[in-house]
């Protein structure tokens, strides 16, 4: 039998989670399960926690980490007692699960591991499928009113998929863990909507040829009510306040909707998350009463209310220092046109890309006449800055190969003039050691 083990702070109990339990984001597939039974039989243990309130449930390639923290500021500018579980953290193991933007305690993360620590031990979960079931039993031990829940990878047999929403949502599709997920935009969609339950309404961000016969399928398969965003909601452009919040004007149905909408999350990609975070909004309009003032509020502060950070952050002005999330060639189409219409001297671009990345797409996207600071972040999966930089000489781009991360960011800080722009991506890990 296991003994029980004691752990004293809570950089004991990181350690152990972070060394013992298989975590995709740092060793790759090595954590990947291809069933839900570890998630089933935690999930009787704790005894179905997330059964004790309502939740949204939220998968996709891109943005459905800023649609999950537009959905909380809303709902908690509406008073409701809101959880968020999102992945990964930047910074702090907690940032993966907040009540109202507040981190879960310490303690509570330290006495959820001391307290079932022979039961982890005996059936060796992966990292994410202990911190969703960390997440769904604080969320119910606190009686949260609603919880905000993201995917980690996929959907069908992702640990998060044993709620049942009240609402299921994605994002959109695009090529990402292909090597789990499917070679093909299609091939993923079937595994994106596998989230998708009986009677439970659909909300999808983007109408897709290739994915929207697919959803479409699964939510009459689950005679679901199923809503395409931009086929309602358009946001046609944006504007930019001298605070740096950006404004938008959104059509319903082809008709003025909302004029002077502002959020402070800063990336222009935003206006297709702020479709579908209004969408789903729209959706759940009878169960949860969100007026306009509530609605405003709630997407002016999502930062303020929710700690979200790395989309499009401004980190310094001069010279202009940028870090951005986006890691894939979905997100760097939405990237990249932001960088090119942003006023500056000369580009420097600090880049790094974890090795299970189609980083060779990424890399012909890239500006030609930028200097770029190759790097890796320190963890396993990273892409060696080396060989970073063999493969971005074949695409045209030249510059320098500096680790770790901090001393690159410090090498264009010097190396740039006060009217240059700098810009740090590729992967959540390079912008994690960054802010």
């Amino acid at each position: 039998m296991v003994e029980k083990k004691r752990f004293g702070s809570y950089r004991e109990v990181l350690d152990f989670l972070f060394s013992s339990l298989p975590m995709y984001q740092r060793t790759g597939s090595a954590a990947y399960k291809i069933d839900l039974e570890v998630t089933h039989t935690m999930d009787a243990y704790f005894h179905h926690p997330h059964n004790k309130y309502p939740s949204i449930h939220i998968a996709g390639t891109n943005g459905k980490g800023s649609v999950s923290h537009m959905l909380a500021s809303v709902l908690q500018e509406a008073g409701l007692k809101t959880g968020l579980y999102t992945s990964p953290h930047l910074k702090d193991f907690r940032e993966r699960i907040k009540i109202n933007g507040d981190l879960i305690p310490k303690k509570y993360v330290i006495d959820f591991i001391n307290d079932n620590f022979s039961f982890l031990s005996k059936i060796k979960p992966s990292f994410f499928e202990m911190t969703a079931a960390m997440a769904f039993q604080y969320f119910s031990e606190e009686q949260v009113d609603i919880a905000i829940i993201e995917t980690g990878l996929g959907g069908r047999l992702d640990s998060t998929n044993i709620i049942h929403p009240v609402c299921s949502v994605i994002t959109n599709i695009g090529l990402d863990h292909t090597q789990f997920l499917g070679k093909s935009l299609t091939e993923i969609a079937h595994e994106k909507a596998g989230i998708i339950k009986n009677h439970i309404p659909v909300v999808v961000g983007k109408s897709q040829p290739e994915t929207e016969p697919v959803f479409r399928k699964a939510a009459t398969s689950c005679q679901s009510n199923i809503l395409f965003a931009d086929q309602h909601f358009d946001i046609p452009y944006s504007m930019f306040a001298p605070d740096g919040n950006q404004i938008f004007t959104v059509y319903k149905d082809h008709k003025p909707f909302l004029s002077n909408l502002e959020t402070d999350l800063a990336g222009t990609y935003q206006r297709e998350n702020t479709a579908t975070a209004l969408q789903v909004i729209d959706t759940l309009k009878d169960q949860y009463r969100v007026d306009e003032h509530v609605l405003r509020e709630g997407l002016k502060n999502v930062i303020r209310n929710t700690g979200l950070h790395g989309r499009w952050e401004v980190i310094n002005q001069h010279p202009l220092t940028v870090c951005d999330t986006g890691h894939n060639a979905e997100a760097f189409r939405w990237i990249l046109p932001q960088i090119k219409n942003t006023p500056y001297k000369k580009l420097h671009v600090i880049i790094g890309f974890v090795n299970d990345k189609h980083y060779r797409e990424m890399l012909e996207m890239l500006p030609k006449d930028a200097h770029y600071y190759f790097t890796q972040a320190t963890i396993p999966r990273a892409l060696p800055a080396e060989i970073l930089q063999q493969e971005a000489e074949k695409s045209g781009l030249s510059g320098i190969v500096v680790t770790p991360v901090s001393h690159a960011v410090e090498t264009a800080r010097s190396q740039a003039d006060k009217h240059d722009f700098i810009f740090i991506g590729g992967s959540t890990f390079v912008v994690a050691e960054t802010i």
